[in-house]
């Protein structure tokens, strides 16, 4: 398959390796130094069993124009850089082109082909001019919630450090033969890619527990063990989550876990640090508007309360203001 993906950092950058190891015809969107090494060395993918390879892209290149059309386009940017690639993403389309939307939080397209009272309502913390959804027709859209970590220990280098599984889902349930020749793909090239006929669910899964544990992050410095481990945090995150199950619940999300197991699965990660707080440290824009000020969002449509995480949601958009460069 043709495939592009916008945005070849860690996690982009982790899928395109593999994928291109795998003999996919991969081209990588990418920056700066990463993108001046990979052209010149290739991409190397350090893998959590130790094995070190270097894969070679069809293409590497920072301009989309000089990208033929793709069968598949995986949108591996965060959430705050969609809007801004979105405009250029139909110069790689083809009829039946997939675009799979790899992002943290509560995605545009939530309420597309939902079937729920709230069908066709705009999420504008996500996406406040409809500049992504006038950019992707939402029937190419696949849902995607991304579990692996991995990091660019030096440009043109990823270090794969746990998790393999991409969980796939068309946005109205369906198992079409798209998405399983998706899956396939993904499987041939080492991931693991389990498709899921309730892909908001599997969202809202990874979502309790980022509602807390990234803002909590990135006020405090501390890890994911460290904020599951002390109790006032902890309980903190409790109230967060707890919050966010009625909003979810309302919108028909059952979560087939518990609350606790939740916050144990957070606590096994470890002494990892979130994204939140890694974009903090880095000054760079986080994704607090997807992870946090859209459940907000929707916890106003659903006539919620939520005063723990309205909370914390200004504390980290005072910080954002402060770590910015």
């Amino acid at each position: 398959m043709k495939i592009c993906i916008v945005g070849a950092g860690a996690i982009g950058g982790y899928l395109g390796a593999k994928l291109s190891l795998a003999g996919e015809e991969v081209t990588l969107i990418a920056r700066g130094s990463h993108l001046e090494a990979i052209k010149k060395n290739g991409l190397r993918l350090i893998s959590a069993d130790a094995s070190d390879l270097v894969a070679t892209p069809a293409l590497a290149t920072s301009d989309i124009t000089e990208v033929s059309p793709q069968d598949v386009v995986i949108l591996a940017v965060k959430t705050t850089s969609v809007s801004a690639i979105a405009p250029s993403l139909p110069h790689v389309y083809h009829e039946k082109t997939m675009v799979v939307t790899a992002q943290n939080g509560v995605p545009w397209w939530y309420f597309r082909k939902h079937g729920g009272e709230y069908e066709g309502t705009n999420i504008k913390s996500v996406d406040p001019d409809g500049i992504i959804e006038n950019c992707i027709n939402v029937d190419r859209v696949i849902g995607c919630v991304v579990y692996p970590a991995a990091e660019i220990v030096e440009p043109g280098v990823i270090k794969h450090i746990e998790g393999e599984r991409f969980t796939l889902g068309e946005i109205d349930g369906s198992k079409t033969e798209r998405i399983q020749l998706l899956s396939q793909t993904l499987k041939k090239a080492g991931f693991k890619a389990p498709v899921r006929n309730q892909i908001r669910t599997e969202i809202w899964i990874k979502l309790w527990g980022n509602i807390a544990f990234n803002p909590i992050s990135a006020l405090t410095g501390a890890t994911l063990e460290a904020i599951a481990q002390y109790p006032l945090t902890r309980e903190l995150a409790k109230n967060m989550m707890l919050e966010a199950q009625v909003i979810a619940e309302k919108l028909g999300i059952n979560f087939g876990i518990s609350l606790e197991q939740r916050i144990d699965g957070a606590e096994k990660v470890g002494a990892h640090k979130t994204s939140m707080l890694q974009d903090i440290e880095a000054g760079r824009p986080t994704e607090i508007e997807a992870i946090v000020g859209a459940v907000i969002e929707l916890g106003k449509l659903t006539q919620t309360p939520t005063p723990y995480i309205d909370a914390l949601y200004a504390s980290v958009k005072l910080l954002e203001t402060t770590h910015q460069n």
